[in-house]
């Protein structure tokens, strides 16, 4: 067994074919810290029962106030992300943000929650408030520390903007590969991270991959989470090294070849992943 050690990484004892396979990886690729992308967290509300609202809910706020739509949108939550695709549950953010500057530069107020009287109105209820005990719901809203400029705004979150963008979405803890590219424009709370930027196509073929499953799990996911799952945290995340290189999108195990011959993998390399992954 050798041991790879570096002064700023605890120290890790590996194998000849996994110190081969770290080699290879960061001699080839390129740390995700310095790919041109942004890795952020998701919406905390800071009280979800007031703030994420189903269908129905949403449907009677805008029936009351079309207004009402304007600041409503389609919310997914760590568990609904899957590999390629999501399971869209049907619940909503009242999206009462604290204010911005666009990617154009243009600053975007604050939400003036008078301007939005049916919202307003759940807002200041007592229907949403499930645990009474902890107070009325509008001392309940006025008491988070997640909120903004009044108790009915959400806390400040300069990359706004980005959820209106092509993002990666993704879980924190699992124990499998669970990316999705999400270009229509959901919100997500605080059990999903996302990546904005560029090359998010070829980025979320990378990352839906076994073998770069095994690769982080192997070398840069700090430690695991019982048998299998593993923390896709950011701070591990952006020491990821890949290749600069296009993979088509075509979700065969062709994928796991090609980016095989990115990574220049043997094949007894490849097979070794493909191993780890299934332990």
């Amino acid at each position: 067994m050798d041991i790879d050690y570096k002064l700023d990484e605890p120290w890790t004892i590996l194998s000849a074919i996994e110190q081969s396979i770290k080699k290879k990886i960061e001699s080839i690729g390129t740390p995700l810290k310095d790919w041109d992308i942004r890795i952020n967290y998701g919406i905390k509300t800071g009280l979800n029962d007031a703030f994420i609202i189903s269908k129905e809910k949403r449907d009677e706020l805008v029936k009351a106030d079309p207004k009402s739509d304007e600041i409503i949108r389609p919310i997914l939550r760590g568990k609904d992300i899957k590999r390629y695709e999501y399971d869209f549950q049907n619940l909503y953010l009242i999206n009462t943000h604290n204010g911005y500057t666009d990617e154009q530069g243009n600053v975007i107020p604050p939400i003036n929650i008078n301007d939005y009287p049916a919202i307003k109105e759940w807002l200041d209820s007592e229907e949403w408030n499930k645990n009474p005990k902890k107070g009325s719901s509008f001392k309940r809203l006025s008491e988070r520390t997640d909120q903004g400029v009044t108790p009915y705004n959400l806390r400040s979150l300069a990359y706004m903007d980005d959820f209106s963008k092509q993002k990666i979405l993704f879980s924190e803890m699992v124990s499998s590969p669970q990316f999705y590219l999400d270009s229509q424009k959901f919100l997500v709370n605080d059990t999903v991270t996302f990546i904005s930027g560029e090359n998010l196509e070829t980025l979320t073929i990378f990352l839906n991959s076994k073998i770069i499953f095994s690769i982080f799990k192997l070398f840069y996911a700090g430690g695991g989470l019982g048998n299998s799952g593993i923390r896709m945290k950011k701070t591990f995340l952006q020491k990821l090294p890949l290749p600069r290189v296009v993979i088509q999108n075509d979700n065969s195990k062709d994928q796991e070849i090609l980016i095989s011959q990115a990574l220049t993998l043997t094949d007894a390399e490849f097979d070794y992943l493909l191993e780890a992954f299934s332990i």
